[in-house]
């Protein structure tokens, strides 16, 4: 039995604590960065996967995301942000300042490489956390098995270089606060079925392996 109630008392206390003005449901922000790639790609992944965590849950969701600027007062207001994209990413002194100040204060950011992202994004978040190392996390982590259970780790939704999916992290204090998924595809599966044509199965894994991530970043 999936401990539903215990996960949506978890969420409101997480949330009241970590937001000043706490949104009356939860939502995933998606983090608009600059560098000229492209933040928005996959615009239908969001809404189908909160709509899919209401339904597996019982959570309370918005049918959107948001979208939030990493130096906007506002990112503080957001338990749980998202960034995706194939190209470049570039993060102000200012920028990374206040992101350091949000995953150190509790928030969660969660990376998804939609293939193109890898060189860049490693740059920025040595540049985010300088003395931390981004590190793979091993199958028996518990993001792998807070709700539904993935004993191989991340699915693998697009083959692109023939590497398998990776899921890295950086720990501060012992907390994971950045999970990084590439060679995955996570987004591409959470898409409209139309969009990449992807067997349901595939699909039906990528959202709960999303679902997942979300769950673990609230209740950890």
């Amino acid at each position: 039995m999936r401990k539903t109630v215990l996960y949506i008392l978890l969420f409101l206390a997480i949330v009241a604590v970590r937001a000043a003005e706490p949104p009356a449901v939860f939502t995933i922000a998606r983090l608009h960065y600059g560098g000229g790639g492209d933040w928005y790609s996959d615009p239908s992944s969001l809404p189908n996967l909160l709509k899919y965590l209401h339904d597996s849950t019982g959570l309370e969701v918005t049918s959107d995301d948001v979208v939030v600027e990493p130096s906007a007062p506002e990112l503080f207001d957001y338990p749980y942000l998202y960034l995706t994209g194939h190209g470049n990413v570039s993060f102000t002194p200012l920028e990374l300042e206040q992101l350091r100040s949000y995953l150190d204060g509790g928030g969660f950011l969660h990376i998804d490489d939609n293939y193109g992202l890898d060189p860049y994004i490693r740059r920025e978040i040595a540049r985010l956390y300088p003395d931390e190392e981004l590190v793979l996390l091993p199958f028996d982590h518990p993001i792998y098995h807070c709700f539904f259970d993935f004993p191989q780790g991340l699915p693998k939704v697009h083959e692109h270089d023939g590497e398998p999916p990776q899921g890295y992290g950086i720990f501060r204090n012992g907390r994971l606060v950045l999970f990084y998924t590439h060679e995955c595809d996570l987004g591409d599966g959470w898409e409209d079925p139309e969009v990449h044509k992807d067997p349901p199965e595939i699909r039906e894994a990528a959202l709960k392996m999303g679902v997942n991530i979300i769950i673990y970043a609230l209740t950890h």
